[in-house]
């Protein structure tokens, strides 16, 4: 059974939106009432939250916000960016990359802070985040796996 889950930016970013993605919004209100720890990591609050603001969404970044009231928020910390440094690292050295070597490489530090808590990353680009965790993409994800 899935207990944790990391959320990527786009689902988040559906979530953001809900008249436009019901379907999702349904999901997450399942997950919750399953009693599934739900977090919105930081890095991908960050990815979600430039694009809102660079299209002045201000009513999207108002449920960003709500979200980040209701879900758990996962800041960054050392100890992540350390692991996120290890796993790109590796990730190059077994031929595994999955992001241009000069890139900051978001798909790796939503990996660590994932790894963190023990969380299935939940996305709709689970090629380059399972080579680092669990990722799963939300319309598949059963909560009973």
């Amino acid at each position: 059974m899935i207990e944790t889950i990391a959320l990527d930016s786009s689902p988040l970013g559906r979530l953001v939106h809900p008249r436009l993605n019901a379907e999702i919004s349904d999901w997450l209100d399942e997950v919750l009432a399953a009693g599934v720890t739900v977090y919105i990591p930081e890095i991908i609050d960050y990815e979600v939250r430039r694009g809102l603001l660079a299209a002045g969404m201000t009513r999207s970044i108002r449920r960003l916000d709500e979200l980040k009231q209701v879900l758990f928020f996962l800041p960054l910390n050392s100890a992540t960016m350390l692991d996120a440094a290890n796993l790109w690292a590796l990730a190059r050295q077994q031929g595994k990359s999955v992001a241009d070597p000069k890139e900051l490489d978001g798909d790796v530090i939503l990996a660590a802070q994932a790894r963190q808590v023990g969380a299935v990353v939940i996305t709709e680009n689970i090629g380059h985040l399972s080579v680092f965790v669990d990722a799963r993409d939300w319309r598949e994800a059963s909560i009973a796996d």
